[in-house]
């Protein structure tokens, strides 16, 4: 990758990278999307910071005759090159239909930036939950969670006794 003059020797720069896949793409779709854009980051001595898939959600507007598509955000340290790169391969994959980079920061000590993504978080971010249409609808069902997830779901939820609702009257 090209080393630019702007930088500090021994840093990087820091990216966001959002595309959108169609909405039909299946698990292995997106494993393999990921792959490619972890492949391209590894390559070029970068490191992946985060990973998430958003799921299906609706487009502001027709994009290539798709309606909806599956949204993946990736936050990641990389040279100079590495967008570039990164969006070539994008490019050349028909399951992509849109993508948006933005350089968040620069000279930046990767040493000093924890890779938090492991395998499962990985492989977790090629499963996209069913959109809200389907939800509603009854189509599909959203998954169960681990224990875990309940857990924490008590420490974020005010206590019902503290509410108060208020009561909706009819106009006359």
């Amino acid at each position: 990758m090209a080393l630019s003059m702007r930088d500090e020797p021994g840093t990087q720069r820091e990216f966001e990278t959002i595309f959108i896949l169609r909405p039909d793409t299946n698990q292995d779709g997106i494993q393999l999307v990921n792959t490619r854009v972890r492949g391209v980051i590894d390559q070029s001595g970068g490191k992946l910071l985060k990973l998430d898939n958003w799921g299906k959600r609706k487009l502001a507007y027709e994009v290539k005759k798709q309606l909806k598509g599956i949204y993946l955000y990736w936050q990641y340290l990389g040279t100079s090159g590495v967008v570039e790169e990164i969006e070539r391969n994008l490019r050349m994959l028909d399951s992509v239909i849109r993508y948006y980079t933005v350089k968040v920061d620069e000279d930046i000590d990767p040493a000093a930036r924890p890779q938090a993504v492991d395998e499962e978080t990985f492989n977790k971010a090629a499963t996209t939950v069913p959109d809200e249409e389907a939800l509603v609808t009854g189509a599909a069902t959203m998954p169960r969670f681990d224990e875990e997830d309940m857990d924490m779901e008590d420490d974020f939820l005010p206590a019902l006794d503290d509410v108060e609702i208020p009561v909706l009257k009819d106009k006359d």
